[in-house]
């Protein structure tokens, strides 16, 4: 493996690149939890994206705990533990936005493509998965980058299209209206922070060379 050629086979190196990997697969589960629960209108699952955002929580903190007590080299700590904040954000964001859900029956004219939305984001999710393994391996990142910000860029094409449709929405009150936009503002931004991730692995990636 590439990293053990950097860093030899030290145990916390191991436990923390494994934590890491863990930590971005519970999160492709939580967002194929919400996009589920958001096609299916289940609110059963959609509590359950909050259950994981706490979970991820405490794999950040164990992670970051075991990088400062001696994992890898000073140099790279600080990028390493950036990436998972980051990471972290992104469940953060999830969570907003399952509230959001939560607090409100979202319009029709809004759901399919939230749904949209959702789909892209947990795809993305997935390929920064790929992309952390890949550089694991020492592949070049610049492909599965590009098809990163290929799916951002759909996100924010669509952002502009639902904002123009919640116009149209009508609603019993102020307060319902500013939940339903706040719901699409997060969604969205899901996205955003998904491809800083990704940019952050490309910097690890560089500086590891």
């Amino acid at each position: 493996m590439f990293l053990d050629r950097i860093f030899g086979h030290g145990r916390k190196e191991k436990k923390v690149i494994e934590r890491i990997e863990s930590h971005i697969k519970l999160l492709c589960t939580a967002c194929d939890f919400f996009k589920t629960a958001l096609e299916k209108d289940d609110r059963d699952l959609m509590r359950k994206v909050n259950n994981l955002e706490r979970e991820g929580d405490s794999v950040r903190r164990e992670i970051i705990s075991n990088i400062y007590e001696g994992a890898f080299l000073p140099y790279l700590r600080p990028d390493l533990c950036r990436f998972v904040e980051i990471v972290d954000r992104v469940f953060d964001l999830l969570e907003d936005t399952a509230y959001h859900f939560l607090d409100t029956h979202l319009p029709e004219e809004i759901k399919r493509d939230s749904a949209h939305v959702a789909f892209l984001n947990f795809r993305m999710c997935e390929m920064l998965l790929i992309t952390f393994k890949a550089m694991l391996h020492g592949q070049d990142l610049r492909e599965k980058a590009l098809a990163i910000r290929i799916y951002e860029k759909k996100i924010d094409d669509m952002k502009f299209g639902l904002r123009k449709d919640v116009r149209k929405v009508p609603v019993d009150s102020f307060w319902e209206g500013q939940v339903i936009s706040d719901f699409i503002e997060d969604l969205t931004a899901i996205s955003d922070v998904i491809e800083d991730a990704s940019d952050y692995l490309r910097i690890i990636n560089v500086s590891m060379k």
